[in-house]
């Protein structure tokens, strides 16, 4: 066909007699004018500003500045390129059905569509350079473009054509959008004034964009970029060369901080308190303070949202258009006649019956249906996470005014605190994301049944009503899946308690051979937990099964229906219509009971915030006269975090203030200046309205030490505290001097506990130590300094820091001690007793007036003397142990650091090689998720393979079947008989097909729940047991917190979130192959497209994955010193009001918070990110497939089903990659599991036959080594070398060195705890390396040092292997003079032992752990430095009972103390590792130069 621009079927399409505009082509020819002046201006422009810009990597963000009316112009410009797609699309079709090529009905078309393109990317380049002036040629552009376009309209309208016909409609939409960006540039310049003006404005880019530190642009860039968020791409790509940290995301811009979004909820908030003031019984709406704040955000999102799910509905009816027309033999178009053009005219209803209109207007819809549900998922994210900084900010606020008597009389618990901030926030953060479903979903499904309706008539209500009917079902299962899961968390704390007791006792339990029986106990729990877990994996399969089988039964209910009720065939265009709409319907049914939920919490969670929120507050504190608040500062040190994260605005900074700054009364003179408290009149109380503190009136001396002294509960503690404004006032007052220079106030039961605060040198200041010490999760230094400069001074505390430094600086100090020896340094007592004050005045004064008193102190002052002495040298023995402990493993150390130092260099050779960085961050652990799905055993995986691939497989059946049955006049080979015998045919295996794709929904659920339970349930089986025969020396190298968390966080993981994410992700890419196999089998050109396509899914996916994977660990860890801020604040909240420091610990919460907030933000548009590429990925494939099936031809059955697939694949390709990342990360948890199973275990096996041992081995207790030689590991020196020693039975030995000298390490050689290497030790005649393990350890007995004990009962602590009479262990207590006690306790035997056996002082249960080793009757006992820990009464009724009680058997104790073997038998004394002298404690001695005698002589 010849090309011509004006056609050459019409002799007088270049007529122009009647004037040029007459002539309707000339007309479009002058369309061409504008663009091409646009494209021949620009392009030069933009050539020469991108080569200029060639040096640059990149445009730096903080040249960034929005012309006015940006947003709109964008919106506009999308409008304007839509219209021209429209026009191109209009122009081609009406082309057409002319004879000729004419191609002045679509190339002006095209030409404004690339000119339209590149008026955008101009004003972009325009914009980021900030150079206005340039603008003029759009402005001259759009007033060329709608010149040209008015005189077509106009020519249109003078010749009566009616604005139905679809070409004369696009002109006038068109006249309107070139009037409106003409508007908008005409906007720019009288904004800016950059031209036509003499002075031009000059404009700065936003503040945040000044930060180098802002990198989240969403809110800053352009509106294509936003909707893309192509802004990500650098982080993303970025990724791969080096992890995402902390400085990589940067800080949140300002509008984004938690401190703006707080000022903005406590506006609102406070707005709420005014108009419930004068109604006392009301409290203030949260809620209505929520909706003020962040009302309009969530109103765009609900936009967002009801425009995604209208366009939503483009798919089906364009599926059922496209269908439709291949059955249809109706006329494609209808002309209308004109008298002056030859051009067909199309209406909007012929022009919407093309198919590839159909197809490209599918495409746009599902392209603008994407972009606008993610719009409306960001907005309503961002909101959320604004929200929860501004309920943090407001709690913690909240905190640091709360009551003391609030937080000590119980009525508000820090684990109340904890869930405020851990849990609520977050339900009401979560309920925000969910909030556009509330009032989306109702339209989604009345737009749908709607829909249903006109396709299907009243059989489509049955199927609606079957969605409905199962929908409360689906809120059933939710319910009880909420139950499963809090029963699930409950047995696995109590499994968490049990194991945690397993570690911290690991080594007495090996000694006695009791890991077993601890272990069965585990795993009677984990059973338990199990259970619970079966329970929840039944409900979660029930979830998913109705998820999948709802629409299945809908859709049969429904075709059933029609096939018997209607009188017509079921047409291919509303089955796979109706199809369609069924999915679309089932989504906000089943997310219909999780915002339902959510919304139940979230109304929980603010009833609990409200409550909070209006408790009792501390009193004003204008009384500490002249004391300033400390203004908002950043914190000096936070390492890993951003620098200050406040507004730099000052309005907003003043609007804070007013906040946060309580308000101070003018200081009051003073007539007396000699004291720096003064009480008068004092009653205090906690709360309670009866006073703790009467009839108080003490005065404390300016630059004077006063100290506070009395018996427990006097009241001592409570006087410091209402001194500090912490108690309620009911009567009198408190009087601080203007003059004083620092007080300091130390409430300390015992003086080592005073925290010695940094010296605040600013005038007024207090500094206070409370009784319980209290650390913050910082460094040494930051804790002592507690926000001062660093002043290195190393203090003695009492001598040095108190006595000495504060008091030679004339500073005010108030001590609370029950140290009286300590009486002789205060310049001022306070003697108190009963709440009120008993005696006031120098010692001396008290000694002149209440000699009773005196009397009684220097008693008491007698008796703490010998306990200090006592107290140091236990201090002393516990500093050599702990040496000990760091010189055990000396090599092993630097082995590690040199291994450590190893995978440095090699990390750093890896940073040299990008390439491998890239393949080590980009591989995907297949071999720990072939670990994990063989841990669930080959049997049932082989079902979840089978079941999953069967259940599509019939799934694509169903759908393959209706296709058939649909296709009138195919051939079917199954139901090829006569029409009521076909009918019945049709629905018959319709209805098998369905109801078994119904079943293997349900099959496929459980299976693979169930092969995540058995996997879970074995993992964490062999986990147990191998860390429980782990040799002790990997206890001692490994953190008892690592080895914990692998049966915590690890195996929750395992348990309850992997099996989910493995059955989501192979359904999402079972679906995906699937839709893309149907689609290739239905239209086989499909497949061309589908390498590039391919390709473009494995680069998104692997790019993706990395920094998602990066961005979880950041969240993860952010989330953290976020929730132990809140905590360390609770439990410090007096010493940190006294020390007047609230404002730097709420701007390090602001800081926190934003962090972990950055981090979400980060994550949520990493998600987007991926969603928007996928979605687009999902529509191409749309386009690509319906493009493919119209060009193929009338195969329309199959169309149908290409076409319903490839809206599948819309929807599930983003989950493949999302439930990838998430399967990556959770693989982690195995990979870590499975680490600690490669772990070599002891050798229990012996050598040496049982039968072979006798039962009442050792009975003389006799024991001979020989050549011993000991070390810890392979690798390590020995700790003992070449030991020969000769114990007769009966034998008390006593065995001595320094600290290292290896005097443990024969205790533990005893026991085969340690690789001995060379030599043996024989007990009475055995050689024990013959033994087995079990029965080795099972013969001895040993006393530890530090006495353990474990929840349960008395009995099981003594016996848990239950062998002895009752009678036996109560002459063991009775032996270890406990019986009176136990016999005292409620239930006697079975009475309850605590955690730990806190229950019990420390003596007691060294007590219970030498009635331990006398239950076993062992003739061999060993005493590990078993006094060490103990006071010295406990300590004599010990060596008291083993002379006695142990009198006939071989005691081997190791001392820590040489006085306590000096009346030993035998005595061991070893230096390095040797045994250097081996006598009797006498004849040593006589060895003046002898290790034993210097040891004897500084009583080592």
């Amino acid at each position: 066909m010849d090309l011509a621009f004006c056609g050459n079927d019409d002799r007088f399409a270049y007529n122009i007699s009647g004037g040029l505009v007459s002539n309707i082509c000339f007309l479009d020819a002058l369309n061409l004018v504008p663009h091409v002046f646009l494209l021949f201006i620009t392009f030069p422009i933009l050539f020469i500003g991108w080569g200029s810009q060639s040096s640059k990597v990149q445009i730096h963000h903080n040249t960034w500045l929005h012309f006015p009316g940006h947003n709109l112009r964008w919106i506009l410009t999308f409008t304007l390129l839509f219209v021209h797609v429209c026009e191109i699309g209009e122009g081609i079709v009406s082309d057409g059905k002319l004879n000729t090529r004419h191609l002045h009905l679509f190339l002006p078309a095209i030409m404004g569509f690339v000119a339209a393109t590149t008026s955008i990317i101009y004003y972009h380049n325009i914009e980021t350079s900030n150079f206005p002036k340039l603008l003029l040629a759009l402005f001259v552009y759009w007033v060329m473009a709608f010149v040209t376009k008015t005189i077509k309209l106009v020519k249109y309208c003078q010749d009566g054509i009616d604005f139905t016909l679809l070409r004369v409609c696009i002109t006038g939409i068109m006249v309107v959008l070139y009037g409106l960006l003409m508007a908008v540039e005409i906007n720019v310049i009288r904004v800016r004034k950059y031209v036509f003006f003499t002075n031009p404005q000059k404009v700065k880019p936003p503040e945040d964009l000044q930060d180098l530190g802002v990198r989240f642009l969403q809110p800053f860039v352009n509106l294509l970029s936003k909707a893309t968020y192509w802004w990500m791409n650098t982080l993303i790509i970025t990724a791969h060369k080096k992890p995402v940290d902390l400085k990589a995301i940067g800080k949140l811009p300002i509008a984004m901080r938690a401190l703006t979004n707080y000022v903005c909820l406590k506006d609102a908030y406070e707005e709420q308190k005014k108009k419930v003031a004068d109604h006392p019984n009301r409290v203030p709406s949260i809620w209505l303070a929520m909706y003020r704040a962040f009302g309009r955000p969530i109103l765009l999102s609900s936009t967002f949202r009801y425009l995604a799910d209208l366009l939503g509905f483009a798919g089906p009816l364009c599926i059922s258009g496209i269908v439709q027309s291949f059955s249809d033999d109706s006329p494609n178009a209808t002309n209308a006649t004109t008298n002056f053009t030859t051009a067909p005219f199309l209406t909007s209803r012929d022009f919407l019956k093309t198919n590839y209109v159909l197809a490209v207007l599918l495409f746009l819809a599902l392209i603008l249906q994407r972009t606008f549900l993610q719009a409306s998922y960001y907005v309503t994210i961002e909101t959320g996470i604004n929200l929860r900084g501004a309920l943090l900010a407001m709690i913690y606020n909240k905190i640091l005014r709360l009551s003391t008597s609030n937080l000590s009389m119980g009525e508000m618990t820090l684990g109340q605190i904890n869930n405020l901030v851990a849990i609520e926030t977050n339900q009401l953060m979560w309920f925000l994301f969910l909030c556009p479903n509330l009032w989306a979903m109702p339209v989604q499904i009345i737009m749908g049944v709607i829909l249903l309706y006109n396709l299907l008539g009243q059989s489509a209500l049955v199927g609606a009503a079957v969605i409905v009917l199962l929908a409360p079902i689906q809120y059933f299962i939710a319910t009880k899946l909420a139950e499963a899961q809090k029963s699930t968390l409950d047995y696995s704390t109590e499994r968490l308690k049990k194991t945690n007791e397993i570690l911290k006792g690991i080594k007495l339990l090996k000694l006695y051979s009791w890991e077993h029986i601890f272990c069965h106990s585990v795993e009677d729990t984990r059973m338990k937990e199990l259970t619970s877990l079966k329970t929840f994996a039944l409900y979660t399969s029930l979830s998913i099964f109705m998820n999948a089988a709802i629409p299945i039964a809908a859709v049969l209910a429904t075709f059933v229906t029609y096939a018997y009720a209607e009188e017509k065939q079921l047409t291919t265009a509303q089955a796979f219509a109706s199809l369609s709409l069924f999915h679309i319907l089932v989504t906000p049914l089943f997310l219909l009971s999780t915002v339902v939920r959510f919304a139940v919490k979230a109304i929980i969670s603010v009833q609990k915030l409200n409550e909070f929120l209006i408790s009792d507050e501390i009193g004003d504190d204008s009384w500490r006269n002249g004391d300033r608040a400390l203004p908002y500062e950043p914190c000096e040190k936070h390492p890993g975090l951003h620098p200050k994260a406040i507004n730099r605005k000052q309005p907003l900074r003043s609007q804070l203030d007013s906040y946060e700054q309580p308000r101070r009364t003018p200081s009051r003179h003073m007539d007396v200046n000699d004291y720096a408290i003064k009480v008068t009149n004092g009653y205090f109380s906690w709360g309670s309205g009866l006073a703790t503190l009467s009839n108080i009136d003490i005065r404390i001396p300016t630059g004077q030490m006063t100290m506070i002294v009395g018996q427990v509960g006097c009241g001592k503690s409570s006087l410091l505290l209402a001194i500090l404004g912490e108690m309620q006032t009911l009567e009198g007052k408190v009087h601080w001097s203007r003059y004083v220079f620092e007080v300091r106030i130390c409430l300390s039961a015992a003086t080592n506990s005073f925290t010695s605060a940094s010296s605040l040198r600013n005038r007024y200041s207090v500094a206070y130590a409370a009784q319980k010490p209290w650390l913050l999760n910082a460094t040494v230094e930051e804790n002592i300094t507690f926000g001062s400069p660093f002043n290195k001074q190393s203090d003695h505390l009492m001598q040095e820091g108190i006595l000495k430094f504060l008091k030679d600086d004339k500073r005010t100090l108030v001590l609370v001690t029950h140290k009286l020896q300590y009486l002789t340094h205060a310049d001022w007592i306070i003697a108190m007793k009963d709440g009120m004050v008993l005696r006031e005045g120098t010692l001396k004064d008290i000694q002149t007036n209440d000699i009773e008193l005196y009397e009684h102190w220097k008693t008491l002052m007698n008796r703490q003397d010998q306990e200090l002495e006592k107290d140091m040298e236990a201090d002393q023995t516990t500093l050599e142990r702990k040496t000990l402990r760091r010189a055990m493993y000396p090599r092993e150390s630097k082995a590690q650091l040199e291994d450590e130092d190893e995978e440095e260099e090699e990390e750093d050779e890896e940073d040299d090689n990008m390439s491998t960085v890239m393949r080590l961050r980009t591989k995907m652990p297949w071999k720990t998720c072939w670990l994990y799905l063989t841990s669930g055993g080959f049997l049932l995986l082989s079902l979840m393979v089978f079941s999953k691939l069967l259940k599509h497989s019939v799934i694509i059946a169903i759908d393959y079947w209706l296709a058939q049955w649909t296709s009138v006049g195919t051939n079917q080979t199954l139901c090829s008989t006569e029409e009521p015998t076909r009918k019945t045919c049709n629905v018959a295996v319709f209805s098998i097909l369905s109801g078994a794709g119904i079943v293997l929904c349900l099959v496929t659920s459980l299976t693979v729940e169930w092969m995540g339970l058995t996997a879970a349930k074995n993992l964490h089986h062999d986990l147990l047991n191998k860390i429980i025969l782990g040799p002790i020396r990997f206890f001692d190298t490994t953190p008892l917190g690592l080895i914990l968390n692998r049966f915590s966080a690890d195996t929750n993981i395992i348990d309850q979130h992997i099996p989910p994410t493995l059955e989501s992700l192979s359904r999402s890419t079972l679906l995906c192959l699937s839709a893309i196999g149907i689609i290739s089998y239905a239209t086989p050109p499909f497949m061309v497209a589908l390498l590039p396509l391919g390709i473009a899914f494995y680069f998104i996916q692997k790019y993706f994955r990395v920094a998602s994977k990066d961005l979880q660990e950041l969240d993860d860890s952010t989330q953290l010193p976020l929730l132990c801020h809140f905590s360390e604040t609770a439990e410090g909240l007096t010493t940190i009001r006294a020390f007047r420091h609230e404002p730097r610990f709420k701007q390090r919460m602001l800081e926190l918070t934003d962090t972990n907030n950055i981090a979400y933000l980060f994550l949520s548009a990493a998600n987007r990110w991926l969603e928007v590429r996928t979605d687009y990925l999902g529509a191409f494939i749309v386009l690509t497939a319906a493009v493919a099936s119209i060009s193929q031809g009338p195969m329309y059955g199959l169309v149908g089903l290409g076409l319903l697939y490839a809206l599948t694949i819309t929807n599930y390709l983003n989950w493949v990659v999302r439930n990838l990342a998430d399967l990556e990360v959770q693989m982690g948890a195995v990979k870590k599991v499975n680490s600690f199973l490669n772990m070599e275990s002891e050798n229990y096996e012996g050598t040496m036959d049982v039968s072979q041992v006798p039962k009442d081995w050792p009975q003389e207790g006799e024991i001979k080594i020989e050549n011993l030689c000991v070390r810890y590991e392979n690798n390590l020196k020995p700790v003992l070398k070449h030991v020969k020693a000769y114990i007769k039975p009966g034998q008390k030995v006593g065995i001595c060195g320094r600290t290292g000298s290896g005097k443990s390490s024969l205790s533990l050689a005893f026991f085969r705890m340690v690789d001995i290497f060379d030599g043996r030790i024989i007990i009475d005649g055995i050689d024990i390396s013959k033994l087995p393990l079990d029965m080795l350890r099972s013969r001895l007995s040993i006393i530890l040092q530090d006495p353990i004990l474990f929840s349960g009962s008395i009995r099981f602590n003594l016996d848990p292997e239950c062998k002895c009479t009752d009678d036996m262990l109560w002459e063991a207590l009775e032996i270890a003079q406990l019986k009176n006690m136990v016999k005292s306790l409620p239930g006697g035997l079975d009475a309850v032992v605590t955690e730990g056996g806190e229950n019990f002082s420390v003596g007691q249960r060294q007590l219970f752990c030498l009635a331990r080793a006398f239950v076993r009757k062992s003739s061999i006992l060993i005493m590990d430095e078993a006094t060490a820990s103990i006071d010295m009464a406990t300590e004599n009724i010990l060596q008291k009972v083993v002379m006695t009680a142990f009198a006939d058997r071989t005691v081997v104790t190791i001392a820590h103390r040489v006085s306590q073997i000096l009346d030993a038998d035998i005595v061991l004394v070893f230096s390095d590792g040797v045994l250097v002298e081996c006598d009797s404690a006498a004849n040593l001695l006589l060895n003046k130069d002898g290790l034993f005698t210097t040891l004897v002589k500084t009583n080592k």
